[in-house]
């Protein structure tokens, strides 16, 4: 390449998957290609697949130029001496042999210019090990595409221990101008980032299903539904082929990353069950080669610790962090985000989860003598020791600039990331409801209902309670008419929590009984932990709900059930309360608080102003003839075409990127 000028010819060797959607990206951003391979036949295959593709991108609107003028950019050959004497770069997309590898580069060094960038589309050789093979290591890169190239936007360029800085610059350059997004890797590690990432989720999902006794299904469920990934990691190993992840595993062992034998994935490579490809992994497919998306029942994952699957990843990008392989919590997340598709990322998720309680896990984890590489990181561990543990402290993996509390009587308020938390304050009394109370909750609501920047309430209770009922103690000497006054002030505090325009979440741990539980129901959404106990036990006092339990508790659960639990006044475990639809999802205790934040988050992402109208739709048309509730949701249907977050949620699906929504 003369120095004077920009890289115009692309060499491209292999026509393979990776290669020719390589090689398609570049001539769409109009340098000339040239493709090698070893057979006319392999080429020809290659123009047809690219042909096929553009014509798919048009119709889509992606590309805009004649498709004929694209094809026009792109040679093929089987020569790769002849081919590499003029160009300015070359991206090697052979198979993942290192002896292959090294033999394209040294015949790429001998006939390749002395000034051309020799890149390697490697997913987790090392670029070094590649490098060796030429007289010019300053030249040779790492640049990891992922599958398909035309559609996935993130390329890994991955330094090598003597790639130079113009190298690097060159490449970057490529990249962008090809329209994709870049992640660099400072360090020649194996695996580099998402590989590396992925391998750590690969490798505790195989141990809670080979020794904990966890099913591959209930992890895949609680991945897809839960954490809200494109696929489970049992279906992504099935689409990605069980042979290529069983190789990733073994080229990454050989170079030094200690991970634990993964034995679902040695039988099924055994015996040839290599997931899609061949008709049968993890899952059954109709024919081999036939994608067909396994059904996977949403229950099945309830009871998975999400943060469990996730530590052992966490722990390797606090890795990636501490040696300086990556600049950025932000690249890890980019990563993530772009190569695997993850809704949020890693370390996003890590700061609602909580650093204390990744550690907590990955204590647990490396205690078993076959796990003991995940023995926290010292970033992590010094993370904890500041008070750095995410968005309840304010500071985590990122800095979270709106993180406030303020303490009253009987409540905690907290602000943090769009969420506002009403925490009752009473542990020593079991978060009783007082008078005090009832007015302090009345203030709160008032003040995060009018807040810009809360999205979302929840409320919750500190120590082993969310609230055990009113305090009996207000009523030593109540009379009926202060009883009245008292039941009345009680439900136009939980009116309000069904008429502010923001969602409300219940999380509820411990005891949800009589005036708590009357909390809860006035509540849209309710999450329980593993260990709540809820009920209606008033009639055991000679009394009956008095908050909106004879009312609420019969719209969600039905008369039959509702007039079981108040004359009987017994409690029910959580699990009896989710399956007759008291509360919408059950979670293990320790996991309570990520679960309602992760779900809280979620719900922060989505537009305000629809979010208002669905819950106003919902509340008040179950309280009117259909006629008039079906009237009310198409008059809140309209008014949304009137948003900016009507335009930009249309524009965010077309453009297949997430929406940011306004509330405008």
């Amino acid at each position: 390449m003369d120095v004077g000028k920009g890289v115009e010819k692309i060499l491209v060797v292999g026509a393979g998957t990776m290669g020719h959607g390589i090689a398609e990206v570049a001539a769409i951003a109009g340098y000339s290609v040239v493709i090698v391979d070893i057979s006319k036949e392999i080429l020809d295959r290659a123009l047809e697949r690219i042909m096929w593709s553009l014509s798919k991108l048009r119709e889509r609107g992606a590309v805009k130029e004649d498709i004929q003028t694209i094809m026009l950019r792109i040679k093929t050959s089987t020569s790769l001496e002849d081919s590499a004497r003029d160009i300015d770069f070359a991206i090697e997309a052979v198979p993942e042999n290192i002896d292959l590898k090294r033999q394209v580069f040294s015949t790429l060094d001998r006939y390749a210019p002395s000034q051309a960038v020799l890149a390697t589309n490697t997913s987790s050789l090392p670029i070094g090990e590649i490098a060796s093979a030429t007289k010019r290591p300053d030249r040779v890169i790492g640049m990891h595409f992922f599958n398909p190239p035309p559609l996935m936007p993130l390329v890994e360029i991955v330094m090598g221990p003597n790639t130079s800085e113009e190298a690097l610059r060159i490449t970057s350059e490529i990249a962008r101008r090809m329209g994709k997004e870049i992640v660099i890797v400072r360090k020649d590690i194996p695996g580099f980032i998402v590989n590396r990432l992925l391998s750590r989720v690969i490798e505790q999902a195989c141990y809670m299903v080979e020794e904990e006794g966890v099913s591959f299904r209930a992890i895949d469920s609680a991945l897809r539904y839960r954490a809200g990934l494109p696929m489970g990691v049992f279906e992504l190993l099935d689409f990605t082929g069980i042979d290529v992840v069983a190789s990733i595993f073994s080229e990454m062992g050989r170079r030094g990353f200690k991970a634990r034998l993964c034995k679902s994935i040695a039988e099924r490579y055994e015996k040839k069950e290599l997931g899609m490809k061949s008709g049968k992994g993890f899952y059954i497919y109709p024919s081999p080669g036939t994608y067909a998306r396994p059904a996977i029942p949403r229950e099945d994952g309830e009871r998975i610790d999400i943060i469990s699957i996730f530590a052992p990843a966490v722990n390797e990008a606090a890795y990636l962090l501490e040696d300086g392989i990556v600049d950025s919590p932000e690249v890890i997340d980019k990563a993530v985000k772009l190569g695997l598709g993850y809704p949020r990322g890693l370390l996003e998720m890590a700061d609602e989860w909580a650093i204390d309680s990744i550690v907590e896990r990955l204590r647990t984890i490396s205690s078993r003598e076959s796990m003991s590489h995940h023995r926290p990181k010292e970033l992590l561990l010094r993370m904890v020791s500041e008070n750095r543990v995410g968005v309840r402290s304010g500071r985590g993996f990122y800095t979270y600039t709106g993180v406030e509390e303020k303490r009253l009587k009987t409540l905690i308020i907290r602000f943090e990331n769009r969420i506002g938390w009403i925490v009752l304050n009473r542990p020593e009394k079991l978060n009783a409801i007082s008078p005090e109370m009832l007015e302090e909750l009345s203030r709160a609501l008032s003040e995060l209902e009018t807040r810009d920047d809360v999205r979302v309430i929840v409320i919750t209770g500190s120590g082993r309670a969310f609230s055990a009922g009113a305090d009996v103690t207000a009523f030593t000497s109540a009379n009926p008419v202060n009883a009245y006054i008292y039941s009345r002030r009680f439900q136009e505090v939980l009116n309000m929590i069904e008429r502010t325009p923001k969602p409300v979440i219940a999380s509820i741990n411990g005891y949800a009984l009589g005036g708590g539980l009357e909390l809860a129901l006035a509540c849209d959404i309710r999450i329980a932990s593993e260990n709540t106990v809820l009920g209606q036990p008033e009639i055991n006092l000679g009394l009956i709900p008095g908050a909106g339990g004879t009312q609420r508790l019969t719209r969600l659960v039905g008369r039959g059930k509702a007039k079981e639990l108040i004359m009987l006044g017994e409690p029910i475990p959580a699990r009896e309360a989710e399956r007759i639809g008291l509360v919408n999802r059950v979670v293990p205790q320790n996991q309570l608080e990520s679960e309602t934040r992760s779900l809280a988050s979620k719900l922060a992402e989505k537009p305000p102003i629809a979010i208002m109208m669905a819950k106003a739709a919902v509340n008040l048309g179950s309280e009117a003839p259909i006629y008039s509730s079906l009237a009310l949701e198409a008059s809140l249907f309209s008014l949304l075409f009137s948003t900016e977050d009507l335009i930009e949620g249309v524009s965010a699906f077309l453009q297949k990127r997430r929406p940011e929504f306004k509330g405008r």
